[in-house]
């Protein structure tokens, strides 16, 4: 027969005369899964240690400083991201994509819609659906390849330049907050360990948009 699972019987509610649970157990977890009641959970930040601790448990030959390093630096990207879009961007009416897709025509001119998804770091179907957007909103000129007439290029207008030079001089004000946390030798050195990283791609034959 099954056993109730709970510690004391069901107390009549005094109002509307049904039942209500006057008290049970514990939550049941898994095996090694103790359930949270302290109210201590990680934030988004701690959770790249609380993860080190839960690894190293399940996994004791993983190799744990990779996996945190690039944990971290995973997190650490998607924070930063978030508050420039959240606190520069958007408040100007624009996103982070339509930001990254106006630099790169910003920094390197008319591209086709091809090459501004690879320096963007996006797809062509998102490329394609944002320049829609920007093209409506007059930051973009589409024009047909004076070399492929079955392709185009994209151009900033006027406003297009003055929108992305705006956006810029924001968000590298607050990058600077970002960075101050580090002194100048750390900053080049953290870039220069990214770099470092990333060379190592080609070695482990690494797929990346291209």
């Amino acid at each position: 027969m099954t056993r109730s699972i709970f510690k004391r019987p069901i107390a009549a509610h005094p109002r509307r005369g049904i039942g209500v649970i006057s008290s049970m157990p514990s939550p049941v977890s898994p095996k090694n899964e103790p359930a949270d009641l302290t109210g201590t959970s990680p934030d988004y930040w701690s959770f790249v240690e609380a993860a080190k601790r839960r690894i190293s448990e399940e996994f004791p030959d993983a190799d744990l400083s990779a996996n945190q390093m690039f944990l971290s630096l995973n997190r650490a990207s998607s924070t930063v991201i978030y508050d420039f879009e959240s606190t520069i961007h958007r408040p100007a009416g624009r996103t982070w994509s339509s930001f990254r897709l106006l630099l790169a025509l910003w920094v390197n001119g008319p591209l086709s819609p091809n090459e501004v998804a690879r320096l963007a770091g996006m797809s062509k179907a998102a490329v394609s659906s944002l320049v829609t957007t920007l093209l409506n909103k007059g930051l973009l000129l589409r024009e047909a390849s004076p070399i492929d007439g079955r392709s185009v290029i994209l151009h900033l207008t006027q406003a297009g330049t003055a929108d992305i030079r705006t956006a810029f001089q924001a968000q590298n004000e607050r990058e600077s907050l970002w960075a101050e946390a580090l002194t100048q030798v750390e900053q080049e050195t953290l870039v220069g360990l990214l770099e470092k990283v990333m060379a190592q791609r080609n070695a482990i034959g690494a797929r990346y948009r291209n």
